[in-house]
């Protein structure tokens, strides 16, 4: 079998992990700790899931740039030769960075949340009435990016099993012969 089979699937995982993650962390750890009796845990427990989780979304984020060498090595030829194969790559490139550059942020807005969580609040992204506008202000774009950011994931998961569609025979064939 030719190809990089390792890279191909670490580079899948690595974008499964970002997205069940970030899924998992809005629904679950940010829904589940807004149920805490005291309304300074709310923000404290769910930064310390993020920050529990932050590890493994570097390492995730790190393994997909990493496998993304083989991958392009492999295909060098298609880039050129392959109608579409340049403009989906360019595509998936262009959202991965928007979503890594969403993933950023919402790390530092979290790190505000977490340095302000003694002010209490409703939920990890629902302002309480003895908020300041400081922390209601992070909480609130956390509470957009909380859905963004495995959309955005989700995206790119999609992206790459159009490149993977690329490469069926009859795909190649008919990207061939559009030259």
């Amino acid at each position: 079998m030719s190809g990089n089979l390792f890279a191909r699937s670490i580079h899948d995982l690595s974008a499964a992990a970002w997205f069940g993650g970030s899924l998992m962390g809005a629904i679950g750890l940010n829904g589940a700790t807004s149920q805490a009796k005291d309304a300074t845990e709310r923000t404290r427990l769910s930064s310390l899931g993020w920050k529990k989780w932050a590890p493994v979304q570097t390492g995730a984020f790190a393994a997909h740039l990493a496998s993304l060498g083989p991958i392009l090595w492999e295909n060098k030829g298609r880039y050129t030769a392959q109608d579409s194969v340049m403009a989906a790559t360019w595509i998936k490139t262009a959202v991965t960075a928007a979503g890594a550059a969403a993933t950023l942020y919402a790390a530092i807005l979290g790190k505000k949340v977490d340095e302000l969580a003694a002010e209490g609040a409703r939920g990890a992204t629902e302002p309480g009435a003895e908020t300041s506008a400081d922390l209601a202000k992070a909480q609130k774009q956390l509470k957009l990016l909380q859905w963004v950011i495995p959309g955005v994931a989700a995206i790119v998961i999609v992206l790459g099993a159009w490149h993977g569609e690329m490469q069926r025979p009859k795909n190649v064939k008919l990207g061939l012969l559009k030259d």
